[in-house]
């Protein structure tokens, strides 16, 4: 069998695997739903949408509206490697946005994840 590319799979399907990372410590959907929107520059109501669509994750991060422009601030290192040194501009946002809910859970303040 064929392995599946993450950028292959529904936004949805990722998407509930983020909040239930944020979850089981603790977090709610509400704050995985902000620093998405912070990073990517959706509307909740548009994220809402694409949480019920067939819309390949990809596509989510490849058409995002604005993406922030303090997303570089996001630094550290997510599954060994460090989101800063990614090149790829899509794995890179989609590490960013990892990096970003595993702050969340390990408790970080909102106002720190959101590099304010």
């Amino acid at each position: 069998m064929p392995r599946t590319s993450v950028f292959d799979m529904s936004f949805g399907k990722v998407y509930q695997a983020l909040v239930a990372k944020a979850e089981r410590k603790g977090r709610t959907r509400a704050e995985v739903d902000e620093v998405t929107c912070w990073l990517l520059g959706y509307t909740p109501k548009e994220l809402a949408t694409l949480v019920e669509s067939d819309t390949p994750y990809g596509d989510f991060l490849r058409n995002a509206p604005q993406v922030n422009e303090h997303a570089d601030l996001i630094t550290g290192s997510i599954c060994g490697v460090r989101v800063e040194n990614i090149d790829d501009p899509l794995t890179k946002r989609m590490r960013q946005l990892d990096k970003l809910v595993d702050e969340l859970a390990r408790g970080k303040a909102m106002n720190k994840v959101l590099r304010g």
